[in-house]
């Protein structure tokens, strides 16, 4: 099995030959803040792993899984590296390195496993009852109506399907202002998508809380399990200096203040259950 450890170490060597992804993934651009992000990246991507790796070992050894909003098909070529198949949604300008970039990868595994298209999931998705894993990584605060786009989740999900989110921590104080001076109150646009020709509505970092999303999931007939939520992130990156990404992170969660949690820590991992 691939690590997510070494799944970066690889990465960082595909980004170099990449350089028109340096302004999304900015691992390259800055060496002070190097380990700041790697501890991001890798305990999300951990924690995307575990519960698909759970989810195997409950009696399914190749659920279908579908990462929608996949971007450049990051997390699905980690899939496809540990042999598991994976279909990913995708908008905007991501589409075209994906095929590229599953070229670099067939070096180290079977990066066929990984299909894209280029889709708004309101016009097209699986079919019903189609998939065991959903992933919806830096997306769900994207997808508007949100309703309509839980509801279409909850419709592909097979029974005891799962969703995996990875999400901006809504209650988040000082994210909450930064977003606030950048777009003001105006949380969902419209924009014209040349390839579909067509208005797709989007949120614009319309982030929210985890007692939000849990509501919204509720809904929807989908339920948060509390024991697999996970807050990441709360120290500021000039903190990190040389210290490495793996020590900062246990440091990070050897921390139990629930204030602390909801209102500072930047990222929440959550995985939700079809009710």
């Amino acid at each position: 099995m691939m690590s997510p450890e070494r799944f970066f170490t690889l990465f960082l060597e595909e980004l170099k030959g990449l350089p028109e992804l340096f302004h999304y993934y900015k691992f390259l651009s800055s060496e002070k803040d190097f380990e700041f992000r790697k501890s991001y990246f890798i305990q999300r991507l951990d924690y995307i792993s575990r519960q698909v790796m759970a989810f195997r070992g409950s009696g399914t050894e190749q659920p279908a899984i579908w990462d929608c909003g996949c971007g450049y098909g990051t997390t699905c070529l980690y899939l496809a590296m540990n042999g598991l198949a994976s279909y990913g949604s995708t908008l905007e300008f991501y589409f075209p390195f994906i095929e590229k970039r599953k070229q670099w990868w067939a070096a180290h595994g079977d990066s066929s496993l990984f299909t894209a298209g280029y889709e708004d999931i309101f016009d097209r998705h699986p079919k019903p009852d189609s998939v065991d894993i959903i992933i919806v990584q830096d997306t769900l605060h994207h997808l508007e109506p949100i309703d309509e786009a839980l509801g279409v989740f909850h419709a592909t999900l097979k029974k005891n399907g799962i969703l995996i989110g990875i999400e901006e921590n809504g209650s988040n104080i000082i994210q909450n202002l930064k977003l606030y001076k950048q777009r003001g109150n105006q949380r969902i646009i419209t924009y014209w998508d040349d390839t579909l020709k067509k208005k797709i509505t989007m949120g614009n970092e319309n982030i929210r809380s985890l007692e939000h999303w849990t509501r919204l999931f509720a809904e929807q007939q989908l339920k948060i399990d509390a024991d697999r939520t996970e807050f990441i992130r709360v120290l500021p990156p000039h903190v990190y200096g040389t210290k490495k990404a793996e020590e900062m992170a246990a440091k990070e969660q050897s921390w139990k203040s629930s204030l602390l949690r909801k209102y500072f820590y930047f990222g929440i991992n959550f995985t939700a259950r079809k009710s």
